[in-house]
This record gives structure tokens, sequence and C-alpha cells, in this order.
């Protein structure tokens, strides 16, 4: 079976930057699971691993347009302390999450902190740079109709949530 949309795919993987390792899935022993088209990964791997099946293994090189975006100037924010969960712990240089006031979060990086008050950078990290992937694709199958509706995968062991 091809990966495609809609399909649940399960894959090992090694994000390098600059030829330094970034992050590993084999690090966590399991694979990620994701359902394909439903905005997930980033575009770039998404179309990496379309019409790829079990088995496969593959190295993907993802432009910052296909990935994070490209980084933009003049980006820097002031944001109360309430909205990070350890806003009394941060420091300048500092990757962390920003708790938006509608519910989601956003990786943001620490620029400067103040009493009451945080100033930072909302482009993400990885933005502006080239992205390579080395993918290792252990399943793929169908979406449950669950999982589409949910828009997203349930690894072994999640169904119930």
């Amino acid at each position: 079976m091809k990966a495609g949309k809609d399909k649940v795919i399960a894959f090992h993987y090694t994000l390098t930057v600059d030829g330094d390792q970034v992050e590993s899935s084999h690090e966590r022993g399991e694979p990620l699971w994701i359902l394909l088209g439903h905005g997930q990964l980033i575009p770039g791997l998404e179309k990496a691993l379309e019409g790829h099946e079990a088995g496969d293994s593959l190295q993907a090189e993802i432009s910052p347009a296909e990935g994070y975006g490209e980084r933009q100037d003049g980006q820097i924010q002031r944001v109360p302390k309430k909205y990070f969960q350890d806003g009394k712990r941060l420091k300048p240089g500092q990757v962390t999450v920003l708790r938006l006031k509608d519910g989601g979060q956003r990786v943001v990086t620490v620029h400067k902190v103040g009493m009451s008050a945080v100033d930072v950078d909302v482009n993400h990290p990885m933005a502006g740079k080239t992205l390579h992937f080395d993918v290792s694709i252990s399943e793929v199958r169908d979406g449950t109709e669950e999982e589409i509706q949910h828009g997203h995968a349930h690894p072994p062991g999640a169904e119930a949530h």
C-alpha cells in the first residue's frame, strides 16, 4: 500500500540541520504515527513521504519554503510572563512554548526577559533553515473513519482518547 491522503504512516526519522542532528525518533524508541493530508507534517516532508510503502527508506532535503518558512525580521513581540508555563526561569536564547489566548501553542525563542514580560522572537526556531530528513517507513495503512474525523492517527494503544 502506498502512502497518500488519509493513509496512516508509521516511520522513524532523523532530522539534521547544517550537519548537526536536531532530533530523532530513534531516541524515543517508537515511530512517529501520522495521518497524511491533515496538516500534521511540514509540507515538504509530507510530499516526500507520498507514494512510499512500508519498508522504504528515503532521504529528503526540505527547503525553508516547504518547511517552517523563511525567517522574517522584526518578529519580536512582548508577552506577559503568565502566558509561559516556565515564565520565571526563562533565559535569552531559550526555545519555549507560548500559550495562546485561543488555547493553541506556538514555539518561540526568548529574546529578552523583563520583570513582568518576555520579548520573544515568534519565528519558528527552524525558520529559514534547510532540513535534512533520513526516514524509514515501517507501516502504511488506511486511516480509520474515526482517525479521519479526528484529523490524526491513533497509534497502537492510543485508540481511546
